[in-house]
């Protein structure tokens, strides 16, 4: 597909400058490039999904804040962002990573300018028509932290950096007599906040409130149930003297959701708003607020602001708290610092410069979610629309369960425990607070929004359970755990049927195997026993007739065979077809091998799943990386005897599917999964089954990896992977040592990794058939 010269001339220059500083081990965060994945183009995609939906903003990890550009509202741009837009209309202090179904938050949007107040943003077409701005490309530079762009309309720079709770911008100006920093209120990814409040505190301070919901769009175009309130308390640099509001009168019968926000009607309502200067408090359909202020030549003008979503109280604590002065480098330092130890998770040695830098960003982007809600002083809100206070954890939120439970939450079980350990208490209290007897599939800010499918966190709870991680309510989790897998699930009739019935009793089956698990060790044999015989409800939607996986109507007759058969897009599945979507029977491999043939035909099959894949590997109908349900699928050759074919695919995945470029991740990011995978399949392990805790072993891209255990949760300190004569050639494993003692099998149990020690593999450029029992 073709691609602009200058799109990649600026990108590359962009990159460079970014990671101008020495490369030191202990500096990791200066791997870190923020820009990969970050579009959501679908033109260079090839398919409606875009690319990686990434956002190159500052954060730190975790962190409730996210300082970031903005150049899209509306459509299916979730981060808010897309790296080919040419122009950007503000600076947000919340987003989104990775995600689609239109997204939410990018609450907050900041914009410095100068000259006449416009009180809209203007349109990607039509920057000119608000306050938008055309920017240079080469100079924009993200780093871990940090962002800075230089704004061309009226030659300022922008630059952010972020605290957990809070964030800090510094924009330098031209000399002009009326410079501005303005904030629209009302602005929100995928929609609009619905009603706003702002109030003049002091001559240096504003604070308030947007509130947002259903009726204005945002998460599914208000399909997600999202409903929050973000609070700010800011501070600028520069007194407030000639101050001001912006309110759109927005009538009552209007509809706000995506389509109306983004109409010629209301986006004219919006242009034509009343400004009230002087104003000191405000509440309002559509609000914004501005500042003017006289500007020598390249006065540097700054705003600092904490959030909450709690409390206007708790974001000025969470300001204090973080924030205590004026000192941007030593904050965006500080920033540095706290990706640096969290990236410290994981060291790594030998690779290409390339691949550290993939590498680093990938872990760095498995740090932004499930990101902390609660407050500097433990306070959240939840899910009953109280403010509850924790006991003994941190409230997360941003689970994307049914992407993040293959790879992602997997990872964290071996370098951050205790943030599984948070996302465990907090989906168990949302539910209580909610009054719900199961877990939520895709939960964002208390919202069950119901995205996706299956039940993923019943495997989340598994394993976590199956790895020593049970700091929570385990009673209260697994009964949330058999009310899941009871409301949504096979039940006794054995399938799903409808439109997606393949991949609906699929994931079931799996579901059910988890709660089954857990009744195993809980001591519920009764439920063990029924739970486990479900867990085999995969087999009663195979048609012997076609060799594959079929859906079942309501009457329980099969559906039409298409002319395509198993290549068929949504046939019974969800974005995915049977052919890929069928080789989820995570938990009874052999028992889908026997099933589909035995063991030559499917080797055969999986064979031919690969072999057809493009080079690029963007989305294909075979083995499509770029969506989750093929995740397992290279690891499947571990488990049918022929380890040397999990080991070439995986490093052909991290070649072909990861790069250091805006267009590096072949699909949606999906809140650290995409990153996750490669985290952990390059350096060395992978799951097939989260929830058994054999780790599949496969050839690492690195000459050694060593993970940081935590000592609450592992008896050893760090657990290495090292490969010798590792090279691009070398992929095979030819021999391998456990502490030293000769380790001929292609798979670790947990248990091994979390005691601490050494994996050490040969590696040859010709296969070893004879290493690796299954």
């Amino acid at each position: 597909m073709f691609k602009p010269v200058v799109k990649y001339f600026a990108f590359t220059l962009a990159a460079s400058l970014a990671f101008t500083p020495m490369l030191r081990a202990q500096n990791r965060a200066a791997y870190v490039n923020p820009f990969i994945g970050a579009s959501t183009s679908t033109a260079d995609a090839g398919v409606y999904h875009g690319l990686g939906k990434t956002f190159p903003g500052a954060t730190t990890p975790y962190g409730m804040v996210q300082v970031s550009p903005n150049t899209i509202t509306g459509g299916d741009n979730g981060s808010g962002y897309s790296y080919e837009h040419t122009s950007i209309e503000g600076f947000a202090f919340t987003q989104m990573s990775g995600i689609g179904w239109f997204g939410d938050l990018g609450n907050f949007l900041v914009m410095p300018a100068t000259g006449q107040l416009k009180t809209k943003a203007g349109t990607i077409a039509h920057p000119e028509g608000g306050y938008r701005s055309m920017y240079a490309k080469p100079s924009e530079k993200a780093s871990a932290g940090y962002y800075s762009v230089q704004l061309t309309d009226n030659n300022i720079k922008a630059e952010m950096t972020a605290a957990p709770h809070s964030g800090m911008l510094r924009f330098t100006f031209p000399q002009n007599k009326q410079s501005r920093i303005q904030i629209d209120l009302a602005r929100r990814v995928g929609g609009t906040s619905t009603l706003q409040y702002v109030k003049v505190v002091d001559a240096n301070t504003i604070e308030g409130w947007m509130k947002c919901t259903p009726d204005g769009g945002g998460w599914g175009n208000g399909d997600g149930h999202a409903e929050y309130t973000v609070y700010f308390y800011a501070k600028f640099s520069k007194p407030l003297k000639d101050y001001g509001v912006w309110s759109a009168d927005i009538p009552e019968d209007w509809a706000r959701k995506r389509e109306e926000v983004g109409s010629d009607k209301y986006q004219d309502a919006v242009a034509n708003a009343a400004i009230l200067k002087g104003i000191k408090e405000k509440q309002g359909k559509h609000l914004g607020f501005y500042t003017n202020f006289a500007t020598g030549a390249n006065e540097q003008v700054l705003m600092k602001s904490g959030i909450s979503f709690v409390s206007v109280a708790g974001a000025k604590a969470n300001l204090l708290a973080e924030i205590k002065d004026w000192n941007f480098d030593a904050l965006h330092q500080k920033a540095t610092a706290l990706w640096n130890n969290a990236l410290a998770k994981v060291a790594i040695q030998g690779g290409t410069l390339e691949q550290k830098k993939v590498f680093y960003t990938a872990l760095y982007h498995t740090m932004i979610d499930p990101r902390i809600i609660s407050d500097v002083d433990g306070k959240y809100p939840g899910g009953d629309g109280k403010v509850h206070a924790h006991a003994g954890f941190k409230k997360r939120t941003i689970f994307s369960g049914w992407d993040v439970f293959r790879s992602q939450m997997p990872l964290q079980t071996i370098i951050n425990p205790r943030l599984v350990n948070d996302l465990v208490n907090s989906m168990v209290t949302l539910a209580d607070q909610k009054q719900k007897n199961y877990f939520e599939r895709w939960e964002l800010l208390n919202a069950y929004s119901g995205c996706m499918l299956g039940n993923p966190m019943t495997s989340v709870l598994a394993d976590a359970y199956a790895k020593g991680i049970r700091n929570y309510d385990v009673n209260k989790a697994y009964a949330l755990s058999v009310g899941s897998v009871e409301k949504f699930g096979n039940g006794e009739r054995g399938y799903t049927p409808g439109g997606i019935g393949i991949a609906q009793t699929l994931e079931y089956a799996y579901n059910e195997w988890c709660v089954a698990q857990l009744a195993t060790w809980l001591k519920h044999p009764a439920d063990a026993k029924k739970y486990a015989a479900r867990a085999l409800s995969y087999k009663n939607i195979f048609d012997k007739e076609k060799g594959w996986f079929r859906p079942n109507e309501d009457n329980g007759q099969w559906k039409a065979w298409p002319d395509s058969g198993r290549m068929t897009q949504w046939y019974g599945t969800f974005e995915t077809n049977p052919y890929q979507q069928g080789w989820f029977v995570p938990h009874d491999v052999d028992g889908m091998v026997e099933l589909m043939g035995g063991k030559a035909k499917v080797l055969a099959d999986l064979d031919n799943l690969f072999a057809k894949t493009p080079d690029n590997m963007m989305w294909n109908d075979y083995y499509n990386h770029a969506n989750e349900p093929v995740h397992h699928v290279p690891f499947l050759y571990n488990r049918l005897g022929q380890p040397w074919l999990t080991q070439k695919w995986t490093r052909e995945i991290c070649r072909r599917a990861y790069k250091n470029s805006v267009e590096g991740l072949v699909g949606n990011e999906d809140v650290g999964q995409m990153s996750a995978w490669y985290v952990l399949a390059s350096s060395g392990l992978h799951p097939v089954t989260p929830g058994d805790t054999r780790q599949e072993i496969t050839s690492p891209v690195f000459d050694k990896v060593t993970l940081k255990l935590d000592p609450k949760y592992a008896k050893g300190a760090s657990f290495s992977i090292i490969a010798k004569n590792n090279s691009a050639a070398n992929v095979y494993i030819q021999s391998a040592k456990l502490n030293g003692k000769i380790y001929n099998k292609c798979y670790l149990d947990y248990s091994a990794i979390a005691a601490g020690g050494t994996l050490e593999l040969v590696m040859g450029d010709a296969p070893n058939k004879k290493w690796g029992e299954k």
